[in-house]
């Protein structure tokens, strides 16, 4: 899963070790994401599937889309749906995607770029591979998460932030062994590009074997973790 790499991690701002007296999450829990299918049939990861709403808010769905090696003929993509009251944020990882919103916003997300659509009041959206990558096939591989509106801003203009791979914002761990790509947010007093109505912090990191993170993270945010790809402990209890 290429997104975005770095030849050297130790010329990049390292994000410090949090105050030694700081309070260490516990994990609540621990869940593994079932398999479906969505749009035309791409496989998926349904991320929340089996969660209570109240541990996740203000997030409401997660999906990983892939990671599939498409054959010749074989991307899928979605046909025209509504949203309305959230905002998608679709990340790419690996492969091509073509978005097409009624509110006038769209272009192609690749290797590394996000999508970030406020529906607010109400929009119809298409996302579909472009032709030519269905006609040659390759690795298809991202996220696409819903983030709640909050009460007030449910009927908002749509709006549509095209987030590309070399606006995000690049860090290290404190012992130089984790590429941090933050997308949207504030982290150690750095922040990612994407504008959010709610509150939150997103981040895509790659963690070399050995490696540590910790993030400072404000108590009265939730803490989820995803892992797309390997091994590893988390908490105290690790």
């Amino acid at each position: 899963m290429p997104a975005v790499t770095v030849d050297d991690l130790l010329v990049l701002p390292r994000v410090p070790e949090p105050d030694p007296t700081a309070i260490s999450r516990p994990v609540t829990s621990v869940t593994t994401a079932p398999s479906g299918f969505e749009g035309e049939g791409f496989p998926v990861r349904r991320a929340f599937a089996g969660l209570s709403p109240s541990t996740l808010d203000p997030f409401i769905h997660m999906d990983q889309m892939g990671e599939v090696d498409y054959a010749p003929g074989e991307p899928k993509g979605t046909a025209w749906h509504p949203h309305r009251g959230f905002e998608t944020v679709t990340y790419l990882i690996d492969g091509e995607l073509r978005h097409q919103d009624s509110n006038g916003g769209g272009g192609i997300i690749a290797d590394g770029d996000t999508q970030w659509m406020t529906a607010g009041g109400g929009v119809l959206h298409i996302e579909a591979p472009p032709e030519e990558v269905v006609m040659s096939g390759g690795l298809f591989h991202g996220i696409q998460l819903w983030v709640n509106l909050p009460s007030r801003l449910k009927m908002t203009e749509p709006r549509y932030q095209d987030i590309g791979r070399g606006k995000v914002k690049l860090l290290s761990s404190a012992d130089g062994g984790a590429l941090l790509r933050l997308i949207a947010g504030n982290v150690a007093g750095h922040r990612g590009p994407g504008i959010t109505h709610t509150p939150i912090a997103l981040v895509h990191a790659t963690l070399a074997p050995g490696a540590r993170l910790r993030l400072p993270w404000r108590p009265d945010f939730n803490a989820l973790v995803y892992t797309l790809a390997g091994a590893g402990m988390a908490g105290g209890a690790r």
